[in-house]
């Protein structure tokens, strides 16, 4: 994760909204931020946490998040822009924004919690936390990549069971816990050993003899099949020369009734015969004169009635002709007085102009009244506002102030004496704190030494001599136990026999098993009590050694305090002899020497802020002047030229008399007396032309329609001889086709008879009526046809119907009895099949169950995690032994718990909690960069950033110049670091900084060295 931009607008000191731009401090590598104590800087990497997690370090989820807003805002607002995923490529906003309840200030609403993609030109809603976006937790985040203040040490400091936890869950170690994985597989695998036994149990009847049986019976039925299929095969044949004769005999049957059915219909056809032939002559020669004597007859009637209206018009036209000429000639003589009106038009249109100029002119002479008197009281002001810098700037010229360096340098000192003095009381403290502790261990190690009794020298003899003593106990032991072996063969000696032993035939004095059964006892409770004695020596010894470690390492702790101590009351000492040599005696006289500095300081700049505002003022006052006398200037000139104008308008006026009365009249009167009278002038010429118009179209309608009325005429008079002409050509055809009556031959005209249907009808009957005729003669030849017998054909459908009944069961028979063998050959390579699978799968358990072994109670993950911190300290120590020259080194045990080797006492290891302040900042910052490192790595990035808010001041000069050097060494390695820190002279190592500092007014405020 790589920071970009953070704004941040209502968090605990910063009222107004502020900006941290990373681009130029992570391009830096080593960058700082730097501020007083209470100036917000913590409040940034605050800032940085609460847009991701959603949650402060220093103050809880709940009732507490009132105190986290500026007292005087209402709302609060972080936007936090970063670069992120694999090798930082993607570009995201996160935002987090609260408001207080405006009924109860004390109570504040859920914030609003998103992420963003940004791209070049838009954000896409993201639904993702920061744990998927950043790849870890916040915890983990403190502890690698945003350290707050106080929670440096965290990593140290945790429990080993807790940092196990910690390194599984930041470099992801639960992939390596198998353990429910393998139960899971193991439990599968014997259920799936169940599943193949239950499936072997329901093929226990398939063999290969069952199969063979089966194959058998089949070869039998095959033979049956052959036989009845060759004599269904002579019966179908038999069966379909009867089918086709059958076939034959309905037919002709079928066609003698149809023949039956055609004579009764014969008469009827004929009928329709004759009609259809005095149809088609009357149609064919008669009908189209007829016709056309009838639409002759129309059209007289047509053209007789069309005569007579043109007639009707003839007069009327003329009459509107007559009066369409008189309006036109008045209109005519209306609009010829145009020009006369036109040119009144335009002398009025001037009069208005003249108006307007008038009214400007008065507005400039006002303008001239106005401005002179106030540009006088300008050049009034400007020379008083002159004096009054002059006089201020000789003020500031007599304040003498030190050099910005010597007050820099004496604050410093004065910071620099607190922090000594409250550094020596707290080493004094400690001081006293372990000289108690050191008491302690002293009484507690001859505590342990007085439970040695006195007939030993020291620890070791008394140990030594009770493993002695246990040891001769045993062998006694042992002596009596094979004496109670021999005591139980006892019986077996009989006077004169031998003995199976030793082969004697004398047995005096045999063995007796009670008293060596008592001894036993005694021996036991002997050994259990030189045992208990032992155990507790050994644990004396034990704890001697931790006290004496203890003790050792306190000593350590106790001379590098007192060095420690000595070394801050020599600075101490040096700082004051310092001051002394300028005259200051006392911490307070410098602090009010420094007070006296700041207040002329301020008092300084006050001037300098006074006469910065005179002289802004006088610039204002300055282009104010130039100003308003341009404004003058533009002023008498307006008057001048419209003085011209106005004379010259009233030149350009045809008619001054007409004009002159409408000089005192309002502008609406007159515009409105221009637009009635240029209104009137349209509206004459519209009426004009459209008058024009109406007459040209009535005198082109007159025209038509005495034309049309000589047409129609002629059209009378030619069409009555027409008809004349068609009825002799129609009597003279009547008579040649044999039609007398005229009323029966217009029936038949409009008779609905469909000559070409009823000629179609009457082919289809005759074709019909041959071919019925011709199937009747050819079916009769046909041999068997008309001899054909009903009984003897069904009898033999019946002895085809059951050979095809009896072939179809045998052969469902073999397709049963083939299925089943192929079924029995399928489960026969599945039973071999499953057998072989359930071999595989039987070993499988067996590892299986090795595996579940081993992988029980996360050991693996354990295993793995020892691993992953000895490689962190590994890494750690390559910085950590330059920064301790050499002296110290980092180790883990087995238990995942922190030892330092001291090679300045022989390389003896001791707990890492037993350095001091100074080496565990330095343990803590090579750990964590090792941290940030592996997580690096582990996020694919080709860039990493740290940040670090504490530890500087736990630092002597020498160990702080080691620790930058190792800092400003990352950036070789493509590390960003950035650190936070109140100790001005940090800003002498680090290049490029932002600077916080407390406004009174604004809050806190971001500025840059840069």
């Amino acid at each position: 994760m790589i920071p970009v931009k953070l704004e941040i607008e209502g968090l605990y000191s910063y009222k107004e909204k502020q900006t941290v731009d990373f681009g130029q401090l992570t391009a830096a590598g080593l960058f700082g931020i730097f501020g007083a104590v209470g100036s917000g800087k913590s409040s940034i990497l605050e800032a940085i946490l609460l847009a991701l997690y959603g949650s402060t370090e220093r103050l809880s989820e709940r009732n507490e998040k009132s105190s986290m807003l500026n007292l005087q805002r209402d709302n609060l607002l972080i936007q936090f822009e970063f670069l992120s995923g694999k090798n930082n490529g993607k570009h995201y906003l996160a935002r987090y924004a609260a408001k207080r309840n405006p009924k109860n200030p004390e109570e504040i609403r859920p914030a609003e919690h998103s992420f963003y993609l940004k791209s070049e030109s838009e954000l896409l809603p993201l639904d993702l936390a920061a744990e998927d976006i950043v790849g870890m937790k916040k915890e983990h985040f403190k502890q690698t990549v945003i350290i707050p203040q106080g929670k440096f040490r965290e990593f140290i400091d945790l429990t080993p069971g807790r940092r196990a936890e910690t390194m599984k869950e930041l470099f992801g170690l639960e992939r390596f816990d198998l353990s429910a994985p393998t139960s899971h597989l193991l439990k599968q695998a014997r259920e799936e050993k169940i599943r193949l036994e239950t499936r072997l149990a329901g093929l226990e009847g398939i063999s290969r003899e069952n199969l063979l049986v089966k194959q058998t019976l089949l070869q039998e039925i095959g033979e049956q099949e052959k036989d009845l299929h060759a004599a269904f095969k002579a019966t179908e044949t038999a069966f379909k020369l009867q089918e086709i004769l059958r076939t034959k005999h309905l037919q002709l049957t079928d066609l003698t009734r149809e023949w039956d059915l055609l004579d009764q219909k014969r008469p009827e056809i004929e009928e329709k015969k004759r009609l259809w032939k005095d149809f088609l002559r009357a149609k064919t020669h008669l009908k189209p004169i007829w016709e056309q004597r009838e639409e002759a007859k129309i059209d007289l009637e047509k053209y007789r009635v069309s005569a007579k209206n043109c007639a009707d018009f003839k007069e009327s036209y003329a009459t509107e002709v007559e009066k369409l000429e008189s309006e036109e000639k008045e209109l005519k003589k209306k609009a010829d007085e145009r020009p006369q009106r036109e040119a009144k038009i335009r002398d009025l249109k001037k009069v208005i102009e003249i108006q307007q100029l008038s009214a400007d002119l008065k507005n400039a002479e006002k303008q001239v009244e106005t401005l002179n008197p106030h540009i006088e009281s300008l050049r009034t002001s400007q020379k008083e506002t002159e004096k009054s810098v002059k006089e201020k700037e000789t003020e500031i010229e007599s304040i003498r102030l030190p050099s910005t360096d010597e007050i820099t340098e004496l604050k410093a000192d004065a910071k620099d004496w607190t922090n000594l003095e409250a550094q020596e009381s707290k080493l004094a403290e400690e001081l006293l704190q372990l000289n108690l502790t050191s008491q302690q261990l002293e009484a507690s190690i001859s505590s342990i030494q007085n439970q040695v009794p006195a007939s030993f020298a020291s620890l070791s003899d008394w140990i030594e001599q009770q493993k002695l003593e246990i040891q001769s106990l045993e062998a006694s032991r042992e002596i009596l136990l094979s004496k109670t072996g021999l005591a139980a063969h006892v019986h077996l000696l009989v006077d004169g026999e031998a003995c199976p032993l030793c082969g004697a035939t004398e047995h005096p004095n045999p063995l007796t098993f009670g008293e060596e059964k008592t001894k036993l006892e005694e021996i036991a409770a002997k050994i259990e009590a030189a045992k208990s004695t032992l155990d507790a020596a050994s644990n004396f010894s034990q704890q001697l050694s931790g006290q004496k470690i203890r003790q050792e390492n306190h000593l350590q702790n106790l001379a590098a305090k007192e060095k420690d101590l000595a070394d801050i009351k020599l600075q101490l000492q040096t700082l004051i002899e310092k001051l002394r040599g300028k005259h200051i005696h006392s911490k307070e006289s410098l602090t009010s020497l420094i007070k006296d500095t700041d207040f002329s300081y301020t008092q300084k700049e006050n001037l300098t802020q006074e006469v910065r505002r005179f002289r802004k003022a006088l610039e204002e006052g300055k282009a104010l002047l130039e100003k308003e006398e341009l404004q003058l200037r533009a002023a008498e000139q307006a008057q001048l030229r419209l003085l011209s104008t106005i004379s010259a308008k009233k030149e350009e006026i045809k008619d001054p008399a007409f004009a002159k009365s409408f000089m005192t009249k309002g502008t609406a009167e007159i515009e409105n007396m221009i637009l009635n009278v240029q209104k009137d002038i349209d509206l004459t010429n519209q009426h004009l032309e459209g008058k024009r118009k109406v007459l040209q179209e009535t005198r082109a309608k007159q025209a038509t329609n005495l034309a049309n009325l000589d047409t129609f005429n002629s059209l009378v008079e030619a069409t009555d001889k027409k008809i004349r002409d068609l009825q002799v050509q129609f009597e003279a055809l009547k008579k040649e086709h044999g039609f007398e009556d005229e009323k029966a031959l217009v029936t038949l005209f409009q008779h609905s008879l469909d000559a070409e249907k009823v000629d179609l009808e009457i082919r289809k009957f005759e074709d019909k009526s041959m071919l019925i005729a011709s199937k009747i003669q050819e079916l009769k030849s046909e041999k068997g046809v008309s001899e054909y017998d009903e009984a003897q054909f069904l009898n033999l459908r019946s002895q085809l119907e059951d050979h095809k009944d009896r072939l179809d069961a045998i052969r469902k028979d073999m397709t049963l009895l083939e299925q089943e063998i192929q079924s029995m050959r399928s489960k026969m390579l599945e039973k071999e099949k499953i057998e072989a699978e359930y071999g595989l799968l039987d070993q499988r358990e067996n590892h299986l169950k090795e595996l579940d072994k081993l992988f029980k109670g996360s050991g693996f993950v354990k295993y793995v995690s020892s691993i992953y911190l000895k490689e962190l300290c590994h890494t750690a120590n390559k910085r950590f032994m330059s920064l301790t020259k050499n002296r110290l080194s980092l180790e883990i045990d087995d238990s995942n718990t922190f030892f330092v080797r001291d090679y300045l006492n022989g390389g003896k290891l001791r707990l890492l909690k037993t350095l001091s302040g100074g080496q565990t900042f330095q343990a803590s910052l090579c750990l964590a960069l090792a941290l940030a490192e592996k997580v690096k790595s582990l996020n694919q990035a080709d860039q990493s950033f740290f940040f670090l808010d504490e530890g500087f001041g736990s630092l002597d000069k020498d160990s702080l110049r080691v620790v930058f050097e190792t800092l400003k060494s990352l950036r070789h390695e493509n590390r960003i670091v950035g650190i936070i820190s109140h100790v001005e002279e940090l800003q002498q190592e680090v290049g490029v900084y932002a600077k916080v500092h407390l406004d009174p007014e604004l809050g806190s405020q971001v500025g840059y060295s840069f």
